[in-house]
């Protein structure tokens, strides 16, 4: 009777430490549901940038004044009818100090 004892008492252990650090355990899926959580969290994130990238787009398909003013803003484009000045900040004395 005691060897059963015994068995059962080893056979308990070995579930046990396979429920909690084998393959599969306690410690590996909270480890994975950090992960989702983590993922989540950057999927998120992802989802409002992408919406925020689709309503520009849309604004550009929509409004021709608002690719009008992404060219003068980032390529520096004007209009046929206008001028275009260039302030350039006089050289430095060679007196002066840096």
């Amino acid at each position: 009777m005691r060897w059963l004892i015994a068995a059962l008492l080893l056979v308990l252990v070995f579930l046990q430490f396979r429920l909690w650090f084998g393959e599969g355990g306690v410690t590996e899926v909270a480890r994975l549901e950090e992960r989702v959580q983590q993922q989540s969290t950057e999927n998120e994130s992802l989802r409002e940038r992408n919406a925020e990238l689709r309503a520009e787009v849309e604004d550009l398909r929509e409004r021709l004044d608002a690719v009008e003013e992404r060219a003068r803003s980032e390529l520096g484009l004007i209009r046929d009818d206008e001028e275009f000045y260039q302030v350039v900040p006089p050289p430095p004395n060679p007196g002066d100090p840096p």
